[in-house]
Order: structure tokens, then sequence, then C-alpha cells
């Protein structure tokens, strides 16, 4: 394993099944072409369950190739999410 930074993936807007398909080949682009990825979750306005699979899969995706995915400054709307499902990412 390397010391490689991760490399910063954010979302600026929702991440809902308007925005999940998009979203999800960006991050395996993302996480195929790095040591792993840090996803910034500050800029997420809202996120439903096809959102939430997303990420999801990012987390299970980086452990299959035994990289790094880090979850990082949940917005409000990731938060009561992750609450109401009772997920830690």
């Amino acid at each position: 394993m390397t010391d490689a930074p991760l490399r910063r993936f954010a979302f600026d807007d929702e991440l809902t099944i308007v925005t999940a398909a998009e979203h999800r080949e960006r991050l395996l682009a993302a996480l195929g072409d790095s040591h792993g990825v840090r996803l910034d979750l500050s800029g997420v306005s809202d996120l439903d369950t096809a959102g939430l699979q997303v990420l999801l899969l990012a987390r299970d995706e980086g452990a299959r190739l035994g990289l790094p995915v880090e979850f990082s400054e949940p917005s409000p709307a990731v938060a009561e999410v992750l609450a109401l499902t009772r997920l830690e990412l």
C-alpha cells in the first residue's frame, strides 16, 4: 500500500435518483484512477435511496479493490438519512 494522498471527490448538488447514475460513473472512474478516494459530502443537498446506493457501492468497490474510501463532512441531508437508516459509512 502506498502513502499517496486520497483523491478528493466532492458532491455539489443532490444525490438522488435523478443524478445517481451520473455520480456513480464519475465515482467509479475516480476510484479506478486513484489510490483511494475521500468523498466530501458537505455539498449534498438531498439524498435518497438511489444516492445512498451510490455511497454504499463506492464503499464496497473500494473494499473489493483494496483501496480506501473515506466519507467526510456529511451535510445535514446525509446525516439525516444515515440516522434514519442506522448506517455508518
